[in-house]
């Protein structure tokens, strides 16, 4: 096991879950209950990460946030931030390609919360604040939990944009699935094997939290 790697691809894992959760909340609930004509474009491109091959959204990347792009010459010169070949910049990529699978889980769980309920918190006093707190959040529960633990395990097995844009830095950006692809290329197929074996892992317990937590919602949500 390649331990700097894992911890690499734990660290990334915790934090794109964690800096997503607030913008993946706000983004599932207005697309649960906008009426905006516009709303199957911005569902269309919430889902391009998730049909576009990760080469072609590494490479994107690599070219907004290279030192030659406005961007990533902006970024060098007024903040000293590189986000080519850093960590900052796998998270940034991260947090980028990751957005449809924190927010899917949860707009899905909003738009099964019966507009009834809300109007009767709202008939019975409660602004739309308390309303989101006491009524939609605890409902919506299971969708927040599924978006965090497909996102972790989305960030941990990610490999063509973390390769792109990261590289393969040890101790920075060498994540556990480069790893793996990095002893596979050298022949060490016992250590791949072990690396593997916790993404698998990792996977079938997120996939296993996202059915569980789906089983416990209340009845009037189904």
């Amino acid at each position: 096991m390649d331990w700097q790697a894992a911890r690499v691809s734990l660290l990334l894992a915790l934090l794109t879950a964690v800096l997503l959760l607030p913008p993946g909340v706000a983004l599932a609930r207005w697309l649960a209950f906008t009426s905006w004509r516009g709303k199957p474009i911005a569902e269309a491109l919430l889902m391009l990460p998730l049909l576009l091959p990760p080469t072609v959204i590494g490479f994107y990347l690599l070219l907004a946030f290279g030192q030659g792009s406005p961007l990533g010459a902006w970024l060098a010169q007024r903040l000293d931030l590189r986000l080519v070949f850093s960590f900052e910049g796998l998270l940034v990529a991260s947090l980028l390609i990751n957005l449809p699978f924190m927010a899917q889980p949860i707009q899905r769980a909003f738009a099964a919360i019966p507009n009834s309920l809300r109007e009767a918190a709202w008939v019975s006093g409660l602004g739309a604040w308390r309303t989101f707190v006491k009524i939609e959040l605890p409902l919506a529960w299971p969708g927040l939990l599924g978006g965090v633990a497909l996102t972790a395990a989305h960030t941990l097995g990610e490999f063509g944009v973390v390769l792109m844009v990261g590289g393969s830095i040890p101790g920075e950006t060498r994540t556990l699935s480069i790893a793996i692809y990095d002893r596979v290329q050298a022949f060490d197929l016992a250590a791949a094997h072990v690396m593997a074996l916790a993404l698998v892992a990792a996977s079938l317990v997120a996939v296993a939290l996202v059915f569980a937590a789906d089983r416990r919602r209340p009845l009037q949500e189904r």
